[in-house]
């Protein structure tokens, strides 16, 4: 008596690991990399002064790496008395939608916090709305407006919805 045995199939590749992802301080050395993001993602970036003078003034500048070093994202932080003031929150533009900036916002609101301030404040502009709705699921309301805050197409200005996160 012979026994059929049904082939065994071969073993599926694991699907691809993701690339474990690291803070660092912003140095100097990352602005290429920093500045290869912000020109990508905004009609109206950050100079490398602007990313030097937020370094100097020691504000709280940070990066999101991969393991393979490709930089995912980074933020500025400016504390204050009591509050901080996130300046500017930026991710890849290819990995978009893939929860860094949920990461970026967990770490400001980290740093805030063991800072032992009792709010975050940022603006963001009117027609940037995804960045909106991604701030208020994540717990920041609107409190203001700033008028004529960034600079827009043909020498017009587009105003500011500031919003908070009380911790």
């Amino acid at each position: 008596m012979s026994s059929v045995q049904s082939p065994i199939p071969p073993l599926a590749s694991p699907p691809p690991r993701p690339l474990k992802l690291y803070f660092y301080r912003m140095q100097s050395s990352d602005i290429s990399d920093v500045l290869a993001i912000e020109n990508d993602v905004y009609p109206f970036p950050w100079t490398r002064g602007n990313f030097m003078d937020s370094i100097n003034s020691g504000y709280e500048t940070w990066i999101l790496r991969d393991g393979a070093g490709v930089l995912n994202g980074y933020f500025l932080l400016m504390p204050s008395v009591d509050d901080a003031h996130l300046l500017n929150i930026t991710v890849h533009r290819d990995l978009q939608g893939k929860g860094i900036g949920l990461l970026l916002l967990d770490k400001a609101k980290a740093i805030t916090s063991d800072r032992k301030l009792h709010a975050l404040l940022l603006e963001v502009r009117p027609s940037n709305t995804r960045a909106e709705k991604i701030y208020e699921r994540y717990g920041f309301a609107r409190i203001g407006v700033r008028k004529g805050y960034y600079p827009a197409p043909n020498n017009q200005r587009e105003d500011a919805i500031v919003m908070k996160l009380d911790l």
